[in-house]
């Protein structure tokens, strides 16, 4: 069984086809057999699915049509914004996700239980995707209780503003928050902090956040006029191009959080504006707490592909020992009838004694091959093993090899 990953998100699609892609738990029956296990991992920044497949091309070609006839779009207008990620690589970006690594905002906490109720509402996810969503929960609840990478995103925001303070000696009174995503709730938050008491929020629907911060909100369409009767701006959107192309001629800071960048260049150049944006705050950026984090993500990553190549070859182990079984039951009634004299405590002396030779004959081989399977050319050895001994391959490779012992 091999893991994939596909999906788009805010680092590969605008917003306005990234909402189109309304794809939900149960969606995932719709897929066909190249697709064995699934489920749909859906915020307001990714729509992914996680799957189980037997095939990498078939299960591509069926999860991606899924996700274009979501979106109403032809496969190959949406190809370019898929992020496709394939075994190991599939692992790690799961875990990267969990770890809130892949996120708009790095670190953030919401992303644990998203990924939580997802795999909840998954109606044909099995042991696989089961360990892989709990081993990457795994990992990002040891990201967040052994790093500070919580404080990467709020040291962005924070950096941005202390930087801009410093540079303009603004003592900001009134504040404009842009974007109501997890960004602009951390601005809001920051901005609060910092004694900044008349807030203004400006996004698609800002009342929520605005309830929640005691901000006054606004439509996009009222962002230009705001902007002449506030101090401060953070510009924080998910939004494909730029959201700020004017500013007034007076004394304003401007930090543009966005990727891609939410401030036209030309804003810059406005007398008495300052524009600082996430290029001037690279020593600010938390890149350490990131590092740690990336870290524990790649030791936690290393155990879960450790446990996922050992279970490649626990069903031909299983098979072995089986096929073992049976082979000893064959014997042992054999015997019966070639020695009719022997006593029932002789024939249970005799059936203890061979059960317990054939297992110790077993027992070094299949622990050995279990420890090479979980190593890096795992596949290699459990094809050996099937060739070897697995029925399906070989039918006469146990009983051969019992008779070589």
């Amino acid at each position: 069984m091999n893991l994939l990953v596909v999906g788009i998100s805010h680092r590969t699609a605008p917003m306005s086809l990234l909402e189109r892609v309304a794809l939900r738990a149960e969606d995932a029956k719709q897929l066909g057999n190249a697709v064995r296990e699934a489920m749909v991992l859906s915020t307001c920044n990714r729509v992914e699915v996680y799957a189980a497949v037997s095939g990498f091309h078939g299960a591509l070609a069926e999860i991606g049509g899924l996700l274009a006839a979501k979106a109403g779009v032809d496969i190959h207008d949406l190809a370019p914004h898929l992020n496709v990620r394939y075994d190991d690589e599939a692992v790690r970006h799961v875990f990267r996700v969990a770890a809130g690594l892949d996120s708009m905002v790095v670190g953030e906490q919401q992303i644990l239980g998203q990924l939580r109720d997802a795999y909840g509402s998954a109606e044909n996810a099995g042991r696989t995707l089961h360990e892989l969503v709990q081993h990457a929960l795994k990992a990002g609840k040891r990201v967040r209780t052994e790093t500070r990478i919580d404080d990467a995103g709020r040291n962005t925001v924070t950096a941005a503003l202390e930087l801009g303070l410093a540079r303009t000696g603004i003592v900001p009174r009134k504040g404009l928050v842009v974007g109501t995503g997890a960004m602009g709730r951390l601005a809001l938050a920051t901005l609060r902090r910092a004694g900044v008491h008349d807030l203004t929020v400006a996004g698609r629907s800002p009342d929520k956040i605005a309830q929640d911060y005691d901000a006054t909100p606004i439509s996009l369409a009222r962002l230009h006029e705001a902007l002449g009767s506030v101090d401060v701006v953070i510009s924080a959107t998910s939004a494909p191009g730029e959201v700020i192309t004017s500013a007034p001629r007076k004394p304003l800071l401007i930090l543009d959080l966005a990727v891609p960048r939410d401030v036209s260049p030309a804003v810059a150049d406005v007398p008495g504006v300052t524009v600082i944006d996430l290029g001037m705050l690279a020593s600010a950026s938390g890149t350490e707490d990131i590092a740690e984090a990336e870290a524990v993500v790649n030791e936690e990553v290393g155990a879960f592909l450790k446990w996922l190549r050992s279970t490649t070859v626990a069903p031909t182990v299983a098979a072995l020992h089986a096929r073992a079984d049976e082979l000893v039951g064959t014997e042992l009634a054999a015997l019966r009838r070639r020695r009719p004299e022997l006593s029932d405590e002789q024939r249970a002396d005799v059936a203890r004694t061979v059960r317990r030779v054939v297992g110790q004959l077993l027992h070094q081989p299949t622990v050995r091959v279990r420890e090479l399977a979980a190593g890096p050319d795992g596949d290699r050895y459990a094809e050996l093993i099937r060739e070897l001994f697995d029925p399906e391959y070989n039918p006469d490779g146990i009983k051969r090899a019992l008779e070589i012992h």
